[in-house]
This record gives structure tokens, C-alpha cells and sequence, in this order.
């Protein structure tokens, strides 16, 4: 690979922000994984898929994703631990995981809608220090680590600060959100509070790529996400990214959010105390 140059399969673009030798290993797998997303995707209606569950699948796209991910994270950290949404857990060092949703969006990939991610986040002693999500159709990646901030890179800008945005009234926020889908979840109780949240803003999103709305939140395309029953691959790159980008991260009754907790907020500052009002009152 020519000096400076980072990227594989898109158009290569030397960062402007300064990333460590962890974060560079992550984008790489990142890229890696995402050559044959891109290609399955263009052949969407070949894909051979097996029910997961209710309204959930898994294709034959997400496997070679993460295992196409976990290779090339271990080449470089073999000693790392690795928590995937499809291959399970291998415990590793007991100090570093990974932890991988090699396509977030599956509903999204399976119908061809192009909006799906690959987030692949590091935790070190439980604390999420590192995060990446990377989206192959728009080519936009999203990378942050603790203490040195979030950014994107685009076809068009390099290494971009991310800040949440600074709305605080509540009519005027876009909120973002996943509505939970057959065999899953309390439909009764999440629509309630959707209608709560509806009556109270300027608009709700829900586009089924958790991974990407936090990434949206970071961005300021977003003013707040709520969810219920993610897992731990759903988020941990993307509540790193909040934060890292001056947002906050938390349950819907603002307590301290944790890896697979029943739910979770993001938002900027402005907007938490309303928005935990509105979903708590719900």
C-alpha cells in the first residue's frame, strides 16, 4: 500500500485527524469485509438466506462479514477477545474484546435498501475505547476513540469532526429510533411512547441500521435515538461515537446506560431532559 493511503476497495484518502495503530487496524477490516458486502449486495436477489427467527435473518453475507472482520482483526491482535452478533464469543485476553455487527441492517441489505453498516467497536477492562462504522453503498466512515474525539471521512471530506447538534426544544428536534418488529419486544408499551415522542416532535426516522442512527446522533443529523433491547454489537461503536462527539448516552429514564440494558437514549445535553421526560411520562 502507497504511504498515506488507508483505504481499500473505495477511492483511498489520507486522514487528516491523527488515528492510532488500533483504529487504522479496525478501518482496514472494516474495508475488507465490506468488498464482498458490496458485491452480494449487487446480486441481492441471489442470496441464499435462512430464517433466524420471526422477522429476523441471517444471510450468507453477514457469516463471510465476520469472518472476514475477526481475520483481520487477528492477524494484528490475536491475543483479543471477540464478541460477534453471528459466531458467539471467544474470551481472548480477558483485558481487550472486539465486539462486531458485521452488517448491521440485514432487513435493510435483504430487500435492497441501501442503508446497513459494519460497526466494530474495542473494549478494554469493560469501557468502550474505540469504535468504527463504516457504511460500503454511501462510503462513509465513522471512527472514534476515547478521549480524541469522533469523525467522518466522505468522498468529499476528510476527517470531519463530528458534534452532536445544539437544539434544545424538543419541536424542533429530529428524533431517531427502531421499532421493534414480530416476536420481538413490547409492541404496546414501545408504541406508546413513540406516540408521546411523535406529539412532541418535529419528526421521528426509523431506518433500521442501529449502528448508523447513534452515528446519525454524532453527526447532528440527529438530535436523539431511543431503542429498546439492543445488543451489545448494535452499540458499542456507536455510544462511543455520541459521546466522543459531546452527546450522551443513557437509558430511557436517564440512568447510566450498559452494554445490552433494556434500553437506550442518545442525544446532545439540550435535549435529554426532555426527551427523558417525554419516554419516562409515556
Amino acid at each position: 500500500m502507497a504511504p498515506g493511503r488507508e483505504r481499500s476497495g473505495p477511492p483511498e484518502r489520507r486522514s487528516l485527524a491523527p488515528r492510532s495503530a488500533t483504529i487504522t487496524v479496525m478501518i482496514r477490516a472494516a474495508f475488507a469485509a465490506a468488498k464482498s458486502l458490496k458485491r452480494d449486495f449487487g446480486e441481492v436477489e441471489h442470496l441464499q438466506v435462512s430464517e433466524k427467527g420471526p422477522g429476523d435473518f441471517v444471510s450468507h453475507a453477514d457469516i463471510k462479514a465476520e469472518r472476514t472482520v475477526r481475520a483481520e482483526l487477528a492477524r494484528t491482535r490475536p491475543e483479543y477477545g471477540f464478541l460477534g452478533e453471528e459466531g458467539g464469543e471467544t474470551k481472548g485476553d480477558g483485558r481487550n474484546r472486539w465486539i462486531v455487527d458485521p452488517l448491521d441492517g440485514t432487513t435493510n441489505f435483504l430487500h435492497g435498501v441501501p442503508h446497513f453498516a459494519i460497526s466494530i467497536g474495542l473494549e478494554r477492562e469493560g469501557e468502550i475505547i474505540a469504535g468504527v462504522i463504516y457504511q460500503p453503498v454511501s462510503d462513509e466512515l465513522f471512527w472514534a476513540e476515547k478521549g480524541n474525539g469522533a469523525f467522518i471521512d466522505t468522498p468529499s471530506a476528510r476527517s470531519r469532526r463530528l458534534r452532536v447538534s445544539g437544539r434544545k426544544d424538543p419541536a424542533r428536534a429530529l428524533v431517531g429510533t427502531g421499532i421493534p418488529h414480530i416476536g420481538k419486544g413490547d409492541h404496546v408499551t414501545y408504541h406508546s411512547k413513540l406516540a408521546a415522542v411523535t406529539e412532541r416532535t418535529a419528526g421521528v426516522r426509523r431506518w433500521g441500521a442501529a449502528a448508523l442512527d447513534l452515528a446519525f446522533v454524532a453527526a447532528g443529523r440527529y438530535d436523539a435515538f431511543f431503542e429498546f433491547g439492543l445488543a451489545p454489537w448494535d452499540v458499542a461503536a456507536g455510544i462511543l461515537m455520541v459521546r466522543e462527539a459531546g452527546g450522551v448516552v443513557s437509558d430511557i429514564a436517564g440512568n447510566p446506560y450498559e452494554l445490552g440494558g433494556p434500553s437506550l437514549l442518545a442525544s446532545n445535553f439540550g435535549l435529554r431532559e426532555s426527551m427523558v421526560e417525554i419516554l419516562s411520562k409515556a
